[in-house]
């Protein structure tokens, strides 16, 4: 991974733990604020971040998912990525809401969830810069996956990966367990 996009990563990081520590939308509850330190990441590593090959749902899939608060939530199955991670094959599907033509929204699970990383799972967000078409190649960057707000704070409610998005194999890039004892 070149040390520009190891440094970029590394930066957000950074302004992302300063607004979990200070800002009054921040996640963290107020109580903990002053002992926060920073989220747990796992260092960068380019072997988590592949290039995915896209397929279009003409018609998207209206999925319901279950949230930490039991109300679910609708979204719609807009797009599957196919990717290769450690020479092997996976599907994620990608969601947006009725409506939203903003960021598409990656819920999923590995094989570090509820071990290394956030028993729930974690999320992604792609936010190509056109609509997408079949056979579209884009990034899928495992290091910037990230624990739900309901991690740091029971007050939120969150999506569930569904099944579809719960893969066989350990991820180990992104952010970690957070640690607020």
């Amino acid at each position: 991974m070149n040390d520009d996009y190891a440094e970029r990563l590394r930066a957000n990081r950074r302004e992302k733990d300063e607004f979990f520590a200070e800002h009054q939308q921040s996640p963290i509850p107020p109580a903990q604020r002053d002992e926060f330190d920073g989220l747990d990441y796992f260092e960068p590593d380019p072997i988590y971040r592949v290039e995915a090959t896209v397929t279009v749902r003409d018609e998207p899939e209206p999925v319901e998912m279950e949230t930490t608060a039991s109300n679910p939530v609708r979204y719609l199955r807009v797009v599957a990525f196919a990717l290769e991670v450690d020479g092997e094959e996976h599907t994620l599907a990608g969601y947006r809401q009725e409506g939203d033509d903003g960021a598409i929204f990656v819920p999923f699970r590995d094989k570090t969830t509820g071990q290394q990383t956030y028993r729930q799972g974690r999320y992604m967000e792609l936010a190509p810069e056109r609509d997408l078409t079949d056979g579209d190649s884009v990034t899928v960057d495992f290091n910037l996956a990230y624990n739900p707000f309901c991690a740091y704070n029971e007050t939120f409610s969150c999506p569930l990966p569904p099944e579809e998005n719960w893969l066989e194999i350990v991820i180990p890039a992104g952010e970690r367990t957070p640690n607020l004892d």
